[in-house]
């Protein structure tokens, strides 16, 4: 008799349906950026909108039944950061946001993506968990993006006034949560000198 042959032994551990809602994130990217380009901009929030509810179905996912993997540990934030990059990105070509804001958005993420790397190049240190305040700067930026996208819909003073308010906050998480990676990164390289 032959033995049974399941699914799960031709596909990889990664490739689960946590990870599969974080790809789709990904496919969506381009479309939000196309529609804030086009001028669609209800469409771009929509589109947000199901791109975010697919980010808060692939964590309850990988939490509640064990689909957490290293690959969905990098492909989660690479995703979040494609996402609002793009969004600034677009807000800043079609002159909604200043693009003084999207270098400081931009900035620091690459800033931290050569960091990684280099701390990857010259130590053994694989995991890069996110800080409180980088999270709480992400959740600043997913604001900042929702306030000017629906100003862009239903443009008025107040939710002007609101969104530029918006942009001085997000700046501020956004320079605070990079100079507190850099005072982490230099205490755990501090750590892995003493041993």
């Amino acid at each position: 008799m032959t033995p049974r042959v399941t699914l799960d032994e031709y596909m990889p551990r990664w490739f689960n349906l946590a990870n599969l809602f974080t790809m789709l994130r990904l496919i969506l990217v381009p479309y939000v950026i196309g529609a804030i380009l086009d001028g669609r901009h209800s469409r771009a929030l929509e589109l947000f909108f199901l791109a975010a509810v697919t980010d808060v179905i692939d964590g309850a996912l990988a939490r509640t039944y064990g689909l957490a993997t290293q690959v969905g540990a990098y492909l989660d934030p690479i995703a979040d950061k494609c996402l609002l990059s793009g969004i600034f990105l677009a807000l800043g070509a079609t002159g909604s946001v200043p693009w003084w804001f999207v270098a400081v958005v931009l900035g620091r993420d690459m800033y931290i993506l050569l960091a990684v790397l280099a701390v990857m190049a010259l130590t053994k240190v694989r995991k890069f968990p996110p800080s409180r305040w980088g999270k709480i700067s992400t959740m600043v930026q997913i604001a900042t993006a929702v306030a000017w996208m629906v100003e862009n819909i239903w443009p008025g003073p107040l939710l002007h006034a609101i969104s530029t308010a918006m942009l001085w906050v997000c700046a501020g998480f956004t320079i605070w949560s990079g100079i507190h990676y850099t005072l982490r990164g230099a205490q755990t390289l501090q750590t892995l000198r003493a041993r």
